[in-house]
């Protein structure tokens, strides 16, 4: 496995695939048991990974929980990422839960029990609650790096604009800077691409995607009648074959990866990567974590890109229908748009 810094703002060298964690554990009623756990994270450590994302409520605390038994005399071989805001269990009342300070440090000193380490590496809001200003969320994180609880912060599921809000406060203010941000993103959930990506890498975040499989529908499993999260975390975090461009999608995945001699997962993983993000896979057995590192070693063509990009395509938003028209183009660049050379990367 090869490594990447983690953004703009960080040494960080991390691994280019992230090992998701919600599976392991069972509290949820479908997961893996700890041997089987055990198992996926030696062979993804086996592997070169390094990047471990985790959450306070993955399997009502079970995961946290495992990890800090796997992590047991090599916890600094990995970059540890957990998060808050949602409840650990159903028990968990409304101080505990939110983005509010309360809830930051009550949250960060129970994971902190939960993985048995001092600290952790990269500490991820899990999703906007929208209520509780930025500012405070930025102090809290500065607080927590500032007492060693936490070396990074990020943030998971948040508005294009609430996101930049928040890192514009913290390098305004001298804060611990805001180093992450965490969206949903494949092949069948691509409106990130319209906000969150070009304001992640305009800012230098380092972005990490989760369900780069769309929940598994991208394996093309649920066709041969597996049930996998479509029932088993009753149908959450799942995208249904439910339209006639997502089964376009899975059809010319599947041809693409046949193509190519390798399984619709690598490629759609592979995709994922190719957008410059940094794929959480989630694997709940070992059979399935081999498949999902086999992307590391895909490289899709330009063509195979623009053949998946062409069918997965969603339609522009306001003002982009505006920005990128050719003749708007033209006029905020005295008609020589053929002739500038402009930055690859969106600018803040």
């Amino acid at each position: 496995m090869r490594y990447r810094l983690f953004g703009k703002h960080t040494g960080l060298r991390v691994s280019e695939l992230v090992l998701g964690t919600g599976s392991f554990g069972t509290g949820w009623g479908h997961g893996a048991e700890p041997e089987e756990a055990r198992r996926i994270f030696e062979a993804y450590a086996d592997a070169g990974g390094n990047f471990i994302d985790t959450a306070n409520g993955y399997q009502f605390g079970q995961s946290e929980e495992i990890l800090g038994d796997l992590l047991a005399g090599r916890r600094d071989d990995f970059v540890l990422a957990t998060k808050f805001t949602m409840r650990t269990d159903p028990a968990a009342g409304i101080l505990v839960t939110g983005n509010s300070r309360k809830a930051m440090v009550s949250s960060v000193e129970a994971s902190l029990r939960r993985l048995k380490t001092d600290r952790i590496d990269l500490y991820w809001a899990h999703m906007s609650d929208g209520v509780t200003p930025v500012e405070e969320v930025v102090r809290g994180f500065d607080d927590l790096v500032q007492a060693g609880k936490i070396l990074y912060a990020g943030l998971s599921d948040f508005p294009a604009w609430r996101a930049a809000r928040a890192v514009t406060i913290a390098e305004l203010r001298g804060a611990a800077p805001i180093a992450g941000l965490q969206v949903e993103h494949s092949l069948v959930e691509r409106t990130t691409e319209l906000e969150l990506l070009p304001a992640g890498q305009a800012l230098g975040l380092g972005i990490v995607a989760w369900s780069p499989l769309g929940g598994g529908m991208l394996t093309g499993k649920y066709r041969r009648g597996e049930k996998g999260r479509a029932e088993g975390f009753g149908g959450r975090v799942f995208q249904a074959e439910d339209s006639a461009q997502r089964t376009a999608i899975l059809d010319t995945l599947i041809a693409v990866a046949k193509d190519a001699g390798v399984t619709p997962s690598e490629i759609a993983i592979a995709w994922v990567a190719a957008k410059g993000s940094l794929p959480i896979i989630g694997p709940r057995t070992l059979a399935q974590l081999e498949n999902n590192l086999a992307a590391a070693k895909v490289t899709l063509s330009p063509e195979q890109i623009a053949r998946l990009n062409e069918v997965s395509a969603t339609q522009p938003i306001f003002p982009y229908t505006v920005l990128d028209d050719p003749e708007t183009i033209q006029g905020f660049t005295g008609g020589k748009a053929d002739r500038f050379d402009a930055p690859a990367e969106a600018v803040a």
